[in-house]
Formats: structure tokens, sequence, C-alpha cells
């Protein structure tokens, strides 16, 4: 069997659950060890002026593979 790396991420995608995205991972072979959120960003066109603002947050799972 192939070495698997040590840590991995797995992003929860737009169309999935979190149970979705868990169950993922538990048929690759990983167990989550840390949830994230991170902000998924876009830009916005303000008084003729470009900002950038937060679209959402992405949650991610960092996973370590079952032993």
């Amino acid at each position: 069997m192939a070495a698997k790396k040590k840590k991995q991420r797995f992003y929860v995608e737009e169309n999935e659950t979190i149970d979705d995205c868990l169950a993922r991972m538990a048929k690759e072979g990983y167990m989550p060890v840390r949830r994230m959120e991170e902000p998924v960003l876009k830009e916005v066109k303000r008084n003729g002026k470009m900002d950038v603002e937060v679209a959402r947050q992405r949650i991610v799972f960092e996973g370590k593979p079952v032993e």
C-alpha cells in the first residue's frame, strides 16, 4: 500500500454538507483533527473604485491518516 501524506486538507464543497465531507475523508482513510474557516473574497465596485469584501466562509478540515 502506498504511503499517505501526513496531513491533508479537505474542503466542504458548495454542494455538500459537513457530514458528506467527513464521510469522504473517512472513505479516503483520514480522520479530522482540525476544523478551520477561510474567507472567500470578491471584488465589488463602489463609488467608482474596487473594494474587496467577504463573500462567504469556506469550511476546511485538516485530516491525518487513520492508523
